[in-house]
């Protein structure tokens, strides 16, 4: 999948959760039970449905594993962010970066000023087509200079 279906799956996935959380006014948790129960319902309808037609399914999905190193990076990833962020944190606490502390501080207002006028997932959905947008630009971007590449060639031939 290309970096425009990856920007396109995104914001669909974006909007249903949006649209779950904000225009339901129902909870990341109640999103979370709703899928769970979509998908323990559906693999039990294909189960049903693969056993029914003496289908084999190649995969166990109990034997299922992640390798230990998987499993070390990506604690080892979340670890290194919390550590960044608290060490951010810290030293913008302490007062010795004045600049940071300032930044920080601006920062958390502004934030805390468009939670008075907005809703967080509203916030949070903004900052998604956002990002989406970002993520097409750059492909477009991209697919654009190799097509400028190729005819700028194709013409000093």
């Amino acid at each position: 999948m290309g970096e425009m279906g990856k920007a396109i799956g995104l914001l669909i996935s974006g909007t249903l959760v949006y649209h779950h959380c904000a225009n339901r006014n129902a909870t990341l948790l109640s999103l979370f039970s709703d899928v769970l129960i979509v998908l323990l319902s559906s693999l039990a309808i294909l189960g049903l449905l693969f056993r029914q037609l003496n289908v084999s399914v190649p995969v166990d999905p109990l034997e299922w594993q992640i390798s230990q190193d998987t499993a070390s990076n990506i604690v080892a990833r979340l670890a290194n962010t919390v550590g960044a962020a608290e060490s951010v944190l810290r030293v913008a606490a302490t007062g010795h970066d004045k600049r940071l502390f300032l930044k920080v501080v601006i920062s958390l207002y502004f934030l805390a000023a468009l939670g008075r006028i907005i809703s967080g997932m509203t916030i949070a959905y903004a900052g998604l087509c956002l990002f989406c947008l970002y993520m097409a630009c750059q492909n477009s971007q991209s697919t654009g200079n190799s097509v400028l590449r190729r005819t700028n060639r194709e013409t000093s031939e």
